[in-house]
């Protein structure tokens, strides 16, 4: 009778850390390890359910309804005759955008953008240090203050800021009674005055525009820049307007395209005195100097279009690249 050999339990073999000759060749078994596959990642889109899409459809409707259409009829205006020319009525024509761009329509388009330039300018050179005034102010009333008032100044214009500036700075004002700036060479309907007129309106757009780039300023930045004995002008050129430079030109460029746009204020004050694209264009359409000149109006307008979206080209990137530092 023969009996089945008892298996003998074997015990692992001592290993020893740096292995080498004295280390276990006996095989250590090791413990199976669970994987999860990695959660697939959502859509953007996926998101967005059908409500949000639907919440957007009025805004898109009166997009294009309010500017779409629009502008599809001053391209179309502005590369056709005048539907009250004397022949060849709604014909496919280049001669209104080159009327615009030659005689008194380029002076206009020119002196336009050279007011422009020169308030926008200004007015940042001015909105900057009143801004960075009130951020830094420790009385929080006046900031509110500060505040609201330009929202409301910001868009204070057209007839009765015309008023209010022939009322005082005008040929008969009482600030110009009381100064004799006459005598000195002053005169509100010039483009000197108008200059003064729409600062009024772009200095506190600049203060509501720049103001939130100022709150976005780091105290560490600036208590860096004391550690490293930097002096407050030091700070502000080799920290703070590097920082800021993209917010402020965004901000040039806004009030560059509201200068730009600007008309009923010019046109109440100064009429015809100073040649404006705008007053061009009024003119035009309502033949003021020569009948039949809607379309060539509607290319004014094109021109006029052309320079708005290149502002905000301009502005866009440059809003972006600010938020990426002071958000």
């Amino acid at each position: 009778m023969t009996t089945a050999p008892t298996p003998v339990p074997t015990t692992p073999a001592a290993t020893f850390p740096g292995g080498g000759a004295g280390a276990s060749a006996t095989a250590t078994t090791v413990s199976p390890t669970t994987t999860t596959a990695p959660a697939p990642r959502r859509r953007p889109l996926a998101r967005l359910g059908g409500a949000s899409w639907l919440a957007a459809v009025p805004l898109l409707l009166f997009f294009l309804i309010g500017f779409g259409l629009p502008t599809v009829a001053i391209v179309i205006g502005a590369f056709t005759t005048s539907s009250d020319a004397e022949t060849g009525a709604g014909q496919f024509t280049f001669d209104n955008l080159t009327a615009s761009v030659q005689g008194g329509y380029q002076t206009a388009m020119l002196s336009s953008l050279k007011l422009s330039a020169l308030t926008a300018l200004l007015a940042t050179a001015l909105g900057l240090p009143l801004a960075q005034a009130v951020v830094t102010s420790r009385h929080g009333w006046l900031r509110q203050a500060v505040l609201t008032a330009s929202g409301v100044l910001a868009n204070f214009g057209g007839l009765p800021l015309a008023f209010a500036f022939v009322a005082t700075l005008g040929n008969a004002g009482e600030i110009t009674k009381l100064l004799h700036l006459t005598d000195h060479g002053w005169s509100l309907y010039s483009f000197t005055g108008l200059t003064v007129v729409y600062l009024y309106f772009l200095v506190p757009l600049m203060v509501l525009t720049i103001t939130p780039a100022l709150d976005g300023l780091r105290t560490q930045w600036r208590e860096a820049a004391q550690n490293n004995r930097a002096t407050g002008t030091q700070y502000w050129i080799h920290v703070a307007l590097p920082i800021l430079a993209p917010s402020l030109l965004g901000g040039f460029v806004l009030l560059f395209g509201s200068a730009f746009a600007a008309y009923a204020t010019a046109a109440a004050m100064v009429g015809a005195t100073v040649p404006l694209v705008s007053r061009s264009i009024a003119d035009a359409l309502s033949g003021n100097v020569l009948v039949g000149q809607g379309n060539l109006a509607l290319a004014l307008s094109l021109n006029m279009i052309v320079v708005a979206v290149l502002v905000m080209a301009v502005y866009l990137p440059l809003q972006r690249r600010s938020a990426r530092w002071l958000s």
